[in-house]
């Protein structure tokens, strides 16, 4: 058993004790529901980060955990150049007062220096990121100088050591360049690439078994009957592992069969180190994935107080990580984004497996009751006057997931919050895939 698997005293596995009290019909608080604080606790305690490293080509580790620290081989810059298009003189040559011309020697083009030093009263014509002359110390931008024939006139506005990058300003040899456990996003392969390497360490990407589970679902392309759906959540599941840099096994719809069920679990757990379920998690009479994860594995929680979400459970199963998420397709998407990738994060090794979460005006009123955490979909922008606000996207359904398609954030009521009016700051999350 995984640290942090523990069976939950009075979960839906030992059943609840007599003395468990009644929910308060006035409020959504179930006694049975731990908070979304304890459970991201518990989960990121269990959380073992993999270890095994791999070095990649450039443009593979796009997405990727750095494994170890990544150090500056040269000088960035590696000479000192110029950052405009302009004139390169001595600095002590500048006027304090009225105007000086000075003699134009050549020209400097990045990638072919101007061979020899530059005298007082001496300047070349330069453009950006060439090699200082030698002598010079300072760059005149072109459009602040008067130029007739193999002469230019400055003013004395301009500064000493003005529009110069100096040799190491960016990195010395030997500086940290991209710490371990960071998330390797553009510029950092840019970085990379500008330091000569071809290569990066990174950790392995985290295997995640996933499948579906109940009679009534179908694969999309077959007809469904009366009470049958299609099942969407497999193809949310994958765009959100594709997204948090996965690697996947897509084991299907399985169906309400002890057997069945129980050959999944083995199968997820014997190939990956987590495993995922969409419904099937839940504690009805039918539900036989409880009665198998009581045999196989060890359950940390089986109901969170978050709203929509809330028959969420997380454990372990075999050897993997183990997370039975709703049935509800937006019930998917939120416990997904709020527990799942802040588990693949940590277990990836990223340094920082939180979420980017900031205050912001309501556009909209937003109702709730107290009792639980609640996740409403939002859509995050400016208002007229340029000023950042969230409106709601309307109906908070769980099963209305065209509202996950048009919206890119969560509002994020609190427990005790009994919604908020236009105008009241309100806590957002704004998607991965928005940030």
């Amino acid at each position: 058993m995984e640290p942090g698997a523990v069976k939950e005293e009075g979960s839906a596995v030992d059943g609840p004790g007599p003395a468990d009290p009644q929910p308060d019909p006035s409020c959504d608080f179930d006694p049975a529901s731990i908070s979304a604080g304890e459970a991201m606790e518990r989960v990121l305690a269990s959380i073992r980060p993999i270890t095994q490293v791999e070095r990649v080509n450039l443009r593979a580790a796009l997405g990727r955990v750095i494994a170890q620290d990544v150090l500056s081989r040269v000088q960035v810059p590696n000479h000192t150049n110029s950052a405009m298009d302009g004139f390169a003189l001595r600095g002590g040559d500048l006027p304090c007062e009225g105007e000086r011309t000075f003699d134009m020697l050549g020209v400097a083009f990045a990638g072919k220096p101007f061979s020899g030093p530059v005298g007082e009263g001496q300047c070349v014509r330069i453009m950006t990121g060439a090699v200082m002359p030698e002598g010079t110390d300072t760059v005149v931008m072109q459009e602040r100088v008067t130029i007739e024939g193999d002469t230019v006139t400055v003013g004395h506005r301009e500064k000493a050591g003005a529009n110069v990058r100096m040799a190491g300003e960016d990195l010395e040899a030997g500086d940290l360049a991209i710490s371990a456990g960071t998330r390797v996003g553009p510029s950092h392969l840019g970085l990379a690439a500008s330091l000569g390497f071809s290569e990066l360490p990174v950790y392995r990407r985290p295997r995640v078994a996933f499948f579906s589970n109940g009679d009534e679902l179908r694969s999309v392309g077959e007809a469904i009957g009366i009470g049958e759906l299609y099942d969407s959540n497999r193809y949310t599941l994958y765009g959100m592992l594709t997204e948090a840099c996965a690697e996947m096994v897509d084991l299907g719809i399985v169906r309400d069969d002890p057997g069945d069920i129980r050959r999944a679990f083995e199968d997820a757990a014997g190939c990956a180190d987590m495993v995922v379920t969409s419904a099937g998690a839940s504690v009805g009479e039918a539900d036989y994935v409880k009665d198998t994860l009581k045999q196989l594995g060890a359950v940390t929680f089986w109901k969170v107080a978050i709203k929509p979400g809330r028959p969420l459970s997380f454990g372990t199963v075999g050897g993997a990580y183990f997370f039975g998420l709703p049935g509800n397709p937006v019930s998917v998407m939120v416990t997904f984004e709020v527990f799942v990738r802040a588990a693949l994060r940590k277990l990836s090794g990223e340094h920082a497996p939180g979420h980017l979460r900031m205050r912001v005006p309501t556009g909209s009123k937003l109702r709730k009751r107290s009792g639980r955490m609640e996740y409403q979909r939002g859509i995050l922008g400016q208002d007229g006057e340029g000023r950042t606000v969230v409106h709601s996207t309307g109906d908070q359904g769980s099963g209305i997931l065209h509202s996950m398609s048009v919206a890119n954030c969560y509002i994020i009521l609190p427990d005790e919050s009994e919604g908020a009016d236009p105008g009241d700051l309100v806590e957002v999350q704004p998607f991965a895939s928005a940030i």
